[in-house]
């Protein structure tokens, strides 16, 4: 059992340590918590750097989307301090020209004065409960916490971020790999590549869930997060 083992949690792009709510007080049952601050860097090799210098020296990870991004760098950059893996909602590919162009339209909305417009017209993508008015409110408080600076950085990092694909079979610790069934942004088909070229990975998908697994479905994912670092 790793009930002293640390965990690391890696909020998503416009992601705030509320993406973790549900889950931080059942795992800090288990051990010391530590939410990962990706505010303050504009590449995955500046933020995967900045989580490992305040990380413990060996811990537990958890990454969702864009955390899965950066929990991809940890693994190149310092393989031997993940004891344990949770990838949620995320892809080991590069971004498509759709999404990069996708990504640059946001960045110069938010960067003249229309940022609400930007994350009100994520929110529908992002969550299978869209009409739950608590999981708006929740990703709008996390959006204006992120702020626009961070927000330009954070897509910066996700436009220039490398193919992880050929990473993924020398991912040596024990992994787990979740994704909502109603995942428009990383769709059930990004988890199984990972958890096909991961061995031994376990891969889970739930139901009537969307992209942030952690609000659409809150005490599942803590539930299974205990389970799984429980192992």
């Amino acid at each position: 059992m790793n009930e002293s083992l640390p965990i690391v949690l890696v909020p998503g792009l416009l992601a705030t340590p509320r993406l973790y709510a549900a889950q931080i007080p059942a795992l800090w049952r288990l051990g010391p918590v530590m939410v990962a601050n990706h505010l303050h860097h504009s590449s995955m090799a500046e933020l995967a750097d900045s989580v490992l210098a305040s990380a413990p020296p060996q811990f537990g990870l958890v990454g969702l989307s864009m955390g899965g991004y950066i929990a991809f760098e940890i693994l190149r950059r310092a393989p031997q301090r993940v004891r344990r893996l949770a990838l949620l909602d995320t892809s080991a590919r590069p971004d498509r020209p759709e999404q990069t162009a996708n990504r640059r339209a946001q960045i110069e909305l938010a960067c003249a004065g229309r940022f609400t417009e930007v994350y009100e017209n994520m929110f529908p993508q992002l969550v299978h409960h869209v009409g739950d008015f608590g999981l708006r409110s929740t990703f709008h408080l996390m959006a204006v916490e992120t702020g626009v600076d961070a927000f330009v950085r954070q897509q910066t990092a996700n436009m220039n971020r490398p193919d992880s694909r050929p990473l993924l079979p020398q991912i040596a610790c024990p992994t787990l790999v979740l994704v909502g069934a109603e995942d428009k942004l990383t769709p059930p088909e990004m988890a199984q590549e990972i958890a096909g070229s991961v061995r031994d990975a376990r891969l889970l998908t739930l139901p009537e869930c969307g992209h942030l697994s952690t609000l659409d479905q809150p005490d599942r994912v803590a539930q299974v997060l205990v389970d799984w670092f429980l192992v």
